[in-house]
């Protein structure tokens, strides 16, 4: 396991722990789910962006791709609940 300094996979990173601490802060204080649910998401493609940065991305490809589609269905989730929240 080596690192490899990619800046493009390292700066998504940075923001991905920032949104994930943002979302969990902004759910400590509103006790809304949405930012929870969006940090949530961001927490897992940061990990999929480490995992990339330590060169274990081809070792794990089918990891990554359960990973991220997670992540996104966790946003789609998210949306979809603010819609709803919204028309009720």
């Amino acid at each position: 396991m080596t690192f490899t300094w990619d800046p493009i996979y390292t700066v998504n990173l940075a923001l991905c722990i920032i949104i994930f601490i943002l979302g969990c802060w902004g759910y400590k204080k509103q006790k809304d789910t949405m930012p929870l649910y969006i940090g949530i998401a961001f927490g897992l493609f940061g990990i999929s962006h480490l995992v990339t940065l330590f060169d274990m991305a081809s070792d794990l490809t089918n990891v990554l791709i359960v990973i991220r589609v997670l992540a996104y269905l966790i946003v789609i989730f998210a949306l979809y609940m603010f819609v709803m929240k919204k028309t009720k």
